[in-house]
């Protein structure tokens, strides 16, 4: 049955070719990501420990456990894979501290993940959320690798997709070694989909780990500066957006602009090359724009545009108000806890499928859902005549996102009881 994978996955392979080698999100790194590492820092100290995720935001959810795991054992070596470019530089500039080893990860073809795994040498392989790639498992576990799923969830409307493909090309969740599941509910599904209940555990999202930023040392400030924002006037941002919702917001900051004349407006967007485009609507709308990469020089605007990767948490930290993209679009929603952890009050659209715990978690707790963009102006209008309400409103947002912390600690508990023998005492 594996062999009937494999075999499929050369063939989408080279179909896919032509787009890997030109599409500018995928076509840098190819060597790495067919898992030959030339010139590769492999990185010293024991035991290895390999962390995958796939884009930036999903490795800053394993940013605590590194540290954690680096707390825990000290001489352990810390490798970091990814799949986007986005990811990969935001690791580089952001886990240095942390990470021994940042590189791109294999593409699911048993040779790239066979010369991946004796490149980087794991002693264990920890996948994330729904990161479950049959090949990289099989060679993993064929070199004797412990693995591990964190932050483990999936989606229940695609149970059946998940089964019918586990029958197809083999269960790989049977050779994972430890699943650490979100909730309950998650548990649940995973045991529906063959995993061994006795390696199935509860113990929370990692993401929540990282989201308070104690001690800024001045980086608000500063980034207030070279963003040219105004402290004495109020600031409505729209962080993570999609293709689509950057007009929805302009459309919101005019009408607000009517009622609240001195209101700036910084605008996010979930992939920062759409910057561009962005910077064309605002001017289009009749506002004056800039962008956040012009530093302090660029002088003042209605608009900013926040077009820089890892700044995104401080840079919540100077709203007053914020809005959560890609839940005005089918985008499943974004990071609503990022910025309710800086104290802003969070409001976000009708489509949060993919962050229904932290909907659970903000829900009348200093978030709000808007079922429209009419409904965004209304609330956002009546939020700023009232600040008392709207620091309430954050200051709750805080609390409720300090009392779900912990998941990292717990998942390191269980990476050391299954790493082979000796290693967890290195």
């Amino acid at each position: 049955m594996h062999l009937l994978y494999s075999l499929a996955s050369y063939l989408i392979f080279l179909l896919g070719l032509p787009v890997l080698l030109t599409h500018p999100k995928l076509r840098q790194g190819i060597g790495a990501r067919l898992g030959l590492y030339r010139h590769l820092r492999r990185g010293t100290g024991s035991p290895r420990v390999w962390l995958h995720g796939a884009s930036a935001g999903d490795l800053l959810a394993l940013q605590p456990m590194m540290r954690e795991l680096k707390s825990r054992l000290p001489g352990c070596c810390i490798v970091v894979t990814t799949i986007t470019n986005s990811g990969l530089a935001m690791a580089q500039k952001k886990l240095s501290d942390v990470a021994d080893v940042v590189v791109y990860a294999p593409y699911d073809l048993p040779g790239a993940t066979r010369r991946a795994v004796a490149a980087l040498r794991p002693d264990l392989l920890v996948l994330e959320y729904t990161e479950i790639w049959p090949n990289l498992i099989r060679a993993a576990h064929r070199a004797g690798v412990r693995i591990a799923l964190t932050n483990g969830r999936f989606d229940p409307e695609k149970l059946s997709r998940y089964r019918a493909f586990f029958r197809a090309v083999g269960n790989p969740l049977r050779r994972i070694d430890c699943f650490l599941m979100r909730s309950d509910e998650e548990a649940e599904r995973v045991l529906a989909l063959g995993a061994a209940p006795d390696r199935v555990w509860v113990t929370g999202n990692t993401k929540f780990d990282a989201l308070l930023l104690e001690g800024m040392g001045g980086k608000e400030d500063t980034l207030r500066s070279e963003m040219g924002l105004d402290p004495d006037r109020p600031v409505f941002m729209a962080g993570s957006t999609h293709e689509g919702e950057e007009e929805l917001a302009l459309a919101v900051y005019r009408r607000l602009t009517e009622r609240h004349p001195g209101l700036q407006l910084v605008l996010a967007p979930r992939y920062v090359e759409r910057s561009g485009r962005i910077m064309a609507l605002s001017a289009e709308a009749g506002l004056s724009v800039r962008l956040r990469s012009g530093g302090a020089g660029a002088g003042n605007a209605q608009v900013t545009v926040l077009d820089t990767i890892g700044e995104l948490a401080v840079a919540y930290r100077l709203a007053t108000l914020v809005f959560v993209g890609g839940s005005f679009v089918a985008r499943g929603g974004q990071n609503v806890l990022e910025p309710a952890a800086q104290g802003c009050p969070v409001l976000f659209g009708p489509h949060m499928e993919n962050f229904k715990d932290s909907v659970q978690v903000l829900q009348g707790r200093g978030g709000i859902q808007v079922a429209t963009p009419d409904a965004l102006y209304k609330v956002a209008d009546e939020l700023l005549q009232r600040p008392d309400q709207i620091e309430e409103l954050g200051s709750m947002a805080r609390r409720s996102v300090s009392a779900i912390r912990g998941a990292s600690a717990r998942n390191v508990d269980h990476l050391i009881s299954i790493l082979p023998r000796g290693k967890a005492a290195a």
